[in-house]
């Protein structure tokens, strides 16, 4: 069985950090809207406290590039210092669907400017942090292009133009990758976007091979940056690290429409897809982002702990499972609060407190998987040391 030792635990907690700009104009702030950018150090300590010692978070690049080349690291430093204070560490977004108004996401000089910040990015926490950082260079580049480059549901809110898209925000990635390490060499990298099943209905048989080809796609921005695919864009084997897959219950559906519940006998068990990448790169694996909302909580987290650990006996190297979002947060389009996480939103009677009320139907259900994979580790050193 595969032990994890990337992360300080095998279970994180993942902000809500979207930047994006809706199709009517207005930009989302997450961190803001959830009030994590105030109660980050409340926030980080009540991880400590349900045992979560890894989170996934995000630097607003909207916020910190106020002019070209001029940082404004006010909105980051708190939020360093407080994840330093309560030994929290954070694997860092970069750029999470969002830039700078100024810049035009489609000309070169966003990749240029997204360099420049990247490295900029990295001397901060290198002189500000100690340990080694994490970074996630560009987050969900397959879903953004679909969304923002295909769908017109999100910034740059354009349509045919998603594996333009996916060009750029794969340079941007290759870009700050390059110019993080020319910064601090230590760093390691997530590479995030989602794992998806596609099928045919069984309605129609003649939908399979274009269904395989679409799950195939999942594959396109990770094969860009090895250089396997569209080697031209600078993709090298050496770029690609830690491999972040996001799942979430609609992640499998038919080609012709409807989602595939689990148990179907269409649905594809999850350990399949992590042994499928594990196979494929060769590279460890991270379960990025994974949840669901008010009373699915539990069930779900049951069911993709239980097929972690199963893929783990089976030696594939998945290093740990994020909890996205860890807080509950309005939702994109209707501000509508989504009940998904582990806390809740800020006490609105004492909102400088930091208080937040837990889930407690999942707070137990973490506390029984985090014993499952703390015994299943311990089972494994004795068996080593029996071997010894």
């Amino acid at each position: 069985m595969h032990t994890p030792t990337l992360f300080d635990s095998v279970f994180l907690g993942g902000f809500e950090c979207s930047t994006h700009r809706r199709p009517d104009g207005r930009r989302l702030d997450l961190v803001a809207a959830t009030g994590h950018d105030r109660a980050a150090a409340a926030d980080y300590r009540c991880l400590r406290g349900h045992g979560i010692g890894t989170a996934r978070d995000g630097v607003r690049w909207h916020l910190i590039e106020t002019s070209p080349g001029r940082y404004d690291w006010s909105s980051v430093l708190p939020m360093l210092h407080a994840a330093r204070d309560h030994g929290v560490q954070v694997i860092w977004d970069l750029c999470h669907y969002g830039w700078p108004d100024d810049l035009d996401i489609w000309r070169p000089a966003f990749v240029d400017r997204f360099a420049r910040f990247a490295r900029a990015v990295a001397q901060l926490v290198r002189d500000e942090t100690d340990g080694v950082p994490f970074y996630c260079p560009v987050n969900e580049i397959a879903y953004w292009s679909w969304a923002g480059g295909d769908m017109a549901m999100m910034s740059p809110c354009e349509r045919g133009r998603g594996f333009e898209l996916k060009h750029q925000l794969v340079r941007a990635a290759i870009a700050g990758i390059e110019a993080v390490r020319d910064a601090d060499p230590r760093a390691r990298f997530v590479h995030v976007d989602p794992a998806i099943h596609v099928a045919a209905h069984p309605e129609r048989p003649e939908d399979r091979a274009e269904a395989e080809a679409y799950t195939r796609c999942q594959y396109q921005s990770w094969d860009m940056t090895t250089g396997a695919f569209w080697p031209g864009l600078g993709g090298r084997p050496e770029l690609l690290d830690v491999i972040g897959l996001n799942y979430y219950s609609d992640n499998q559906w038919f080609l012709s429409g409807g989602t595939i519940p689990v148990g179907s006998p269409h649905y594809r068990p999850f350990r399949e897809i992590l042994a499928d990448c594990w196979e494929r790169y060769r590279r460890p694996i991270l379960v990025a982002e994974t949840g669901a909302e008010d009373d699915a909580r539990v069930p779900w987290l049951d069911y993709v702990a239980g097929e972690v650990l199963a893929a783990m006996r089976a030696g594939v190297p998945v290093e740990g499972i994020c909890l996205y979002p860890v807080l509950d947060y309005p939702g994109w389009t209707n501000d509508r609060h989504c009940r998904v996480g582990l806390l809740g939103y800020l006490d609105a009677r004492h909102p400088d407190v930091g208080h937040r009320t837990v889930h407690q139907p999942l707070a137990e259900a973490l506390r029984r998987w985090q014993a499952v994979f703390e015994g299943a580790r311990a089972r494994r050193a004795e068996t080593a040391d029996s071997a010894a």
